[in-house]
């Protein structure tokens, strides 16, 4: 062997998180400022993006897999297998644009019901661009009670001016942290997907079925 395993397994666990909501809401900007410090107005995203990002939180080493999603209808049909096997799913709107969040209920938690493999995954609702604060049309308290009554995180931001941005990921990687049914897939994950090594010997945790 040319390198041990324990040397190859330079983080604890790999997360697999999902960006959805409508078009021009500001996924991709939020993850460009979460994973390059940078901002741009950027063009609506085409099917989907795809960046890592390598995170130290809760002690952990982790490497976070963050999934963009086009929010047009067109391609809607592309993003369903885009669901299997996330931990994390940020689910954003525009507070300054009335439709972005309606359609989280009408459009958006409903694909969630319909394609979420695992459900102790963590949703976590992002209210983006408070720096337009006298544009808003989507109160603060819309959102905390969108949020409770679809058991999610919640968060305001500005990818924009960088207000709460990497506490949009960190709260919601630290609440996956505390999910051991989390814990134990993307521990698993390092083992089968990123390395594609020989399967180490099961742990009990991983192997009991859910």
């Amino acid at each position: 062997m040319d390198s041990s395993s324990s040397s190859q397994l330079e983080f604890d666990y790999v997360f697999k998180l999902l960006m959805i909501g409508d078009s021009g809401v500001g996924k991709s900007s939020l993850l460009l400022r979460f994973t390059s410090d940078s901002f741009e107005d950027l063009s609506p995203t085409i099917g989907v993006d795809f960046k890592l990002k390598m995170v130290t939180l809760g002690g952990k080493k982790l490497r976070l897999a963050i999934w963009d999603t086009a929010g047009q209808e067109r391609f809607r049909t592309l993003t369903s297998s885009y669901y299997r096997g996330a931990q994390g799913i940020i689910m954003m709107y525009d507070v300054t644009r009335r439709d972005t969040f309606t359609n989280l209920s009408d459009v958006w938690a409903k694909e969630i019901d319909l394609y979420l493999t695992n459900q102790d995954c963590v949703k976590m609702l992002v209210g983006n661009k408070v720096d337009k604060e006298n544009e808003r049309v989507v109160t603060k308290k819309e959102g905390i009670n969108f949020a409770r009554e679809y058991g999610c995180l919640f968060l305001e931001c500005s990818a924009k001016t960088r207000v709460n941005v990497e506490q949009c990921f960190e709260e919601l990687v630290l609440k996956i942290l505390d999910t051991p049914s989390l814990c134990a897939e993307g521990s698993s994950g390092i083992k089968t997907n990123i390395f594609k090594q020989k399967p180490l010997q099961a742990d009990a945790s991983m192997s009991s079925c859910c």
